[in-house]
């Protein structure tokens, strides 16, 4: 029997970061770890060992996978390049969007908004995730993060049920990021 490392359980850290938003928005700048170390592991070893060995998302998925999904294989276009640029851009823009109004509640230009938007489309009072204790930028941005975190997670669930456990990492834009840095890392060493 294989014995379990430490990075087997990160799966663990997936799961209590969607809930601690719940309970206090602010949490969700702990999301910033899942974005910015993939990108430096992968800038300084060239390769996505982030994604193989650490995501607790994809663990999260795995595992709950074990019992909901239907083990189908993803349809063809979803392993393409375009799809998997094209989801990176639309996740990138949904980013860009979350930044751009974080910066206009720092500027005073726009209200700070209590609000988790799911799938960009669904907004959902958040009134029970305190984060009125910080500045509003602080707390704007920490709704913004978590919105896109949940709707990652959301869209990885339902792949997850509909094709193969881990098919989110097929297209995941922190794996489609990290790919790229390896390409472009290792483009010299063939």
């Amino acid at each position: 029997m294989k014995t379990k490392s430490w990075s087997d359980y990160l799966w663990i850290a997936s799961a209590i970061y969607l809930v601690l938003g719940f309970f206090n928005i602010l949490f969700a700048w702990l999301g910033m770890i899942c974005f910015i170390t993939p990108l430096v592991i992968s800038l300084i070893t060239g390769n996505k060992g982030y994604c193989h060995k650490y995501c607790g998302r994809g663990k999260l998925f795995a595992i709950l996978g074990t019992k909901l999904s239907r083990n189908k294989p993803m349809p063809k276009f979803m392993r393409t390049p375009y799809f998997r640029y094209g989801f990176l851009i639309f996740f990138m823009t949904m980013f860009a969007n979350m930044v751009f109004t974080t910066y206009l509640v720092f500027a005073g230009t726009a209200d700070f908004s209590e609000v988790v938007t799911i799938l960009w489309s669904f907004k959902l009072p958040w009134a029970f995730a305190n984060g009125t204790s910080v500045s509003p930028w602080i707390a704007q941005f920490a709704f913004g993060f978590y919105s896109v975190m949940l709707t990652s997670t959301i869209i990885g669930l339902v792949v997850m049920i509909l094709y193969k456990p881990r098919s989110f990492c097929v297209f995941c834009p922190m794996g489609t990021m990290t790919q790229g840095i390896c390409k472009l890392k290792n483009r010299g060493e063939k």
